[in-house]
């Protein structure tokens, strides 16, 4: 593909609570297997890019961690490959990354070095299928400067959380408002841009020269009016992890049939880092529900409308609904989880008891309470 792919997974959200305390939002799990940073990746395979950078910063272990490998993605190449850039002290820039364009100023050499005429930029916090392709395709039949990746939300759905864009009749962008106090429209940004490379060079430069640090404030929303911005619809399934409230309703849309297909098993497929775990064991006794339950879990008790990711125990008695049980949780008898997030690494006590009546809560290794 004519593409080189830039993703980036810097930034963390106070909106998530205790769940980015240790990890940036790229590295949140999701649906038992993933992380979110991998639909990003497995797009980009699978549309065929094969030089792909990765900018990290907050909170960054986890995530690099995951990253260790770049054979889960097929990234694995004497040509290209996965790349991963941190802030880093020079003798000219001792600073953190200030922001998504000074990221990509910061490391210009990665943009200056390739060969390819066009980049594909993706916020490492979308859930997602996308074949970057057809974007292409798109932008260059349109002959568009910018072209932004859209999706209606429905009616009723607080947009304003986002970047929301207008369009023309010919999907130029009119409007575009990042997190306008009231959302001019339904269609929001999906964090997915794609640019010729050489003027991308030259708009980052601008940028650096006028101390601004930011690619859609400083870049998108200022020369909408100038450059010829488009906008490409994706009317497939997408999901930002924005919020508390967005992780949870992400998470529990898996649940859903038709959403647990699209990803799990149309192809083309989401590519993820494997762990060398033995299938999940359901004990006798147990009753499973409608729920999805990670491989290395043990269930001993009731599972209802729940995700129970990897390396999770379940004892004797239990009852866990509408919940999402994260990585290595050990959950001792008779406890009693609903409505809940409850923190990886955590161990809940026996006769705990917690029903949380508005929103989600999260729940810590001590059975702490954090209200959304």
């Amino acid at each position: 593909m004519r593409a080189i792919g830039m993703v980036l997974a810097g930034g963390n959200s106070r909106r998530i609570k205790e769940l980015t305390k240790n990890r940036a939002v790229a590295a949140l799990p999701i649906a038992g297997n993933y992380r979110s940073i991998d639909f990003a990746l497995s797009s980009m395979t699978n549309s065929h890019v094969q030089n792909v950078a990765v900018f990290t910063q907050y909170n960054a272990r986890s995530l690099t961690e995951h990253l260790s490998s770049s054979k889960w993605w097929d990234f694995g190449r004497k040509q290209g490959g996965l790349t991963i850039f941190t802030p880093s002290i020079t003798d000219d820039n001792n600073l953190w990354f200030r922001g998504t364009a000074d990221a990509m100023h910061q490391n210009l050499a990665f943009l200056k070095n390739s060969h390819e005429p066009y980049v594909i930029i993706a916020s490492g916090d979308g859930v997602y299928k996308l074949d970057y392709a057809k974007v292409l395709e798109y932008h260059i039949e349109k002959q568009a400067d910018i072209t932004v990746v859209v999706h209606d939300m429905p009616e009723g759905f607080p947009a304003d959380r986002y970047g929301c864009v207008k369009m023309d009749q010919k999907n130029r962008i009119i409007e575009f408002e990042q997190k306008p106090i009231v959302a001019p429209s339904n269609t929001v940004s999906c964090g997915i841009y794609i640019i010729r490379r050489r003027h991308l060079i030259e708009l980052i430069e601008k940028c650096a020269e006028e101390d601004r640090h930011d690619f859609v404030s400083d870049i998108i929303v200022r020369y909408r009016d100038i450059k010829a911005i488009y906008g490409y619809k994706l009317d497939t399934y997408w999901s930002n992890i924005a919020s508390l409230e967005d992780y949870y309703r992400t998470n529990m849309d898996f649940l859903k049939r038709d959403v647990r297909y699209f990803f799990m098993m149309d192809h083309p497929i989401v590519y993820t880092k494997v762990d060398d775990l033995p299938p999940a064991k359901i004990n006798s006794g147990s009753n499973i529900k409608n729920s999805l339950i990670a491989s290395g879990s043990i269930i001993n008790g009731a599972v209802e409308d729940s995700l129970v990711f990897k390396k999770t125990f379940v004892g004797n008695n239990c009852y866990i609904k509408n919940s999402i049980i994260l990585n290595d949780v050990y959950i001792a008898d008779n406890t009693h989880i609903e409505n809940c997030i409850v923190e990886s690494h955590s161990t809940i006590r026996s006769n705990y008891y917690h029903k949380c009546e508005q929103g989600v809560d999260v729940i810590s290794e001590t059975g702490d309470r954090f209200l959304m």
